[in-house]
């Protein structure tokens, strides 16, 4: 059992909260094709993620997520980068381990490496062939492992096609693998599966914990019910809802509609091992979280 496993079974463990729409509030450029990604492309805005996931840890967070939502190939080919998938992924996960060793702390602390859609979140009518998912997700495990993070961030995902191919690239690795859908207001995953449907699907290939993200704040209660339904008592579920809303145009549009202290009282009601915030949310909503749930 790994250190991650340990932690996830002896305590409730805060993930940190967004990184691509932190950056964006920072004044990095976020904008299409490179997004996140355009944070690892210089040193000066390098040194904005480090300082990004330091604030998180300073404010109590136990998991990082590593910047890498959008370092595959896939992701990189329309600015001319494909063929950087490794270098920037590598780079990602240094500047999260970078950050950990900058901030004093008596517990541990964990990198979470992100892998999300090949395509569009969003759009789960975009979802490739399962052999492209295989031959694309393989790849982007296979970074991340040799990269050293602690544990497999599967997130935002909207079908249980896509799901389950990269959960079984990645337990196979031994890494810890945590698995997360988007759903909409219903309560179903974008693609209209049910996460009841993906529970008795992804459970038995051996992930750690199971869960749900990136939808409005207070629409996660009634999903992750139907998780701890299905999944058990003793499952470890994952939480971690967002903030604003989408835009075509401009990507990520912040609201206040959840400040810190609203969102800690939606995330009171989370059964959850693991919570922490997605996008829109600060290191002040994690601040807040640790102080609510300690």
């Amino acid at each position: 059992m790994t250190n991650f496993q340990t932690s996830l079974q002896s305590k409730r463990l805060i993930l940190d909260g967004a990184t691509g729409t932190e950056l964006n509030r920072r004044g990095v450029d976020t904008g299409l094709p490179l997004w996140s990604a355009n944070a690892l492309m210089n040193d000066h805005d390098a040194d904005i993620l480090k300082q990004i996931h330091a604030d998180y840890l300073n404010a109590g967070a136990d998991i990082i997520t590593t910047n890498t939502f959008r370092t595959h190939r896939r992701a990189l080919a329309p600015s001319g980068n494909k063929t950087r998938a490794l270098e920037l992924t590598r780079r990602a996960v240094d500047i999260a381990r970078d950050a950990i060793a900058s901030v004093k702390s008596d517990s541990p602390k964990f990198i979470a490496g992100s892998i999300s859609t090949l395509e569009d979140c969003y759009r789960p009518d975009l979802v490739p062939t399962d052999d492209e998912l295989r031959a694309e997700h393989s790849e982007r495990v296979k970074h991340l492992v040799e990269c050293g993070v602690d544990v497999i961030l599967i997130e935002t995902i909207n079908t249980i096609r896509e799901a389950a191919v990269i959960a079984k690239l990645a337990v196979v690795t031994g890494t810890p693998v945590v698995v997360s859908f988007v759903c909409n207001q219903e309560g179903k995953i974008l693609s209209g599966e049910t996460l009841t449907e993906a529970a008795r699907e992804l459970l038995p290939l051996g992930i750690s914990a199971l869960g749900v993200n990136c939808g409005p704040t207070p629409s996660l209660a009634k999903p992750l019910a139907e998780l701890k339904s299905t999944c058990g008592e003793n499952f470890p579920l994952a939480a971690y809802g967002n903030i604003g809303y989408a835009d075509e145009k401009i990507g990520w549009v912040n609201t206040d509609s959840e400040n810190p202290k609203n969102y800690c009282k939606h995330a009171v009601h989370w059964d959850a091992k693991i919570i922490g915030g997605c996008c829109g949310t600060t290191p002040e909503h994690i601040r807040q979280l640790r102080l609510t749930i300690k």
